[in-house]
């Protein structure tokens, strides 16, 4: 009678065993994938737009700036505190929106404020400020308006891709 118990308590410990060997056999996969999968790394806090006293001054120079280099003007509104413009200009720095921002553009950021700065240079530019930042426009060298957005398209920038802003310097860069 002991000797049934013991053969008995030994196949269960066997089957103990090999059914713990199972498992980390079947995770050992997936636990390797996890290590060398690359880790979404958040978007670094930058100190993008300048003091809101700064907006005319960097749009005249800009302009200048446009006219000797034959590029677009293009105004970035929003604010530091804001996730969404941290997106845009992390992705601003990408390739190819660096490059493309390079060859066509000269870029000018505008500080808002809270929503509650350069609200006339949102209105001259034609972009609806109350509807979401950052919300981006397009000037010709001379200071007209080429497209502003007006529907908050940028508004929510962390759900979108860097080839959204892409596409966007793409469709008004100068011909």
């Amino acid at each position: 009678m002991y000797r049934g118990l013991v053969g008995n308590g030994t196949r269960v410990v066997a089957a103990s065993a090999v059914l713990a060997l199972g498992t980390i056999i079947a995770a050992a996969p997936m636990a390797a994938a996890q290590m060398l999968a690359p880790q979404a790394k958040p978007i670094p806090h930058a100190h993008i737009y300048p003091d809101v006293q700064a907006a005319h001054t960097d749009i005249q120079a800009a302009l200048v700036k446009a006219r000797k280099e034959h590029k677009r003007v293009l105004l970035d509104f929003g604010g530091d505190w804001c996730g969404d413009c941290q997106v845009l200009n992390f992705y601003m720095h990408q390739s190819p929106n660096k490059e493309l921002l390079e060859k066509y553009y000269v870029l000018v950021d505008v500080n808002i404020g809270h929503i509650d700065q350069n609200i006339d240079l949102g209105d001259k530019y034609g972009v609806v400020l109350k509807k979401g930042v950052p919300a981006l426009s397009v000037l010709k060298p001379d200071g007209s308006v080429v497209y502003g957005q007006k529907n908050g398209e940028f508004e929510n920038m962390r759900q979108m891709q860097s080839s959204d802003l892409t596409t966007f310097l793409e469709a008004w860069k100068p011909h």
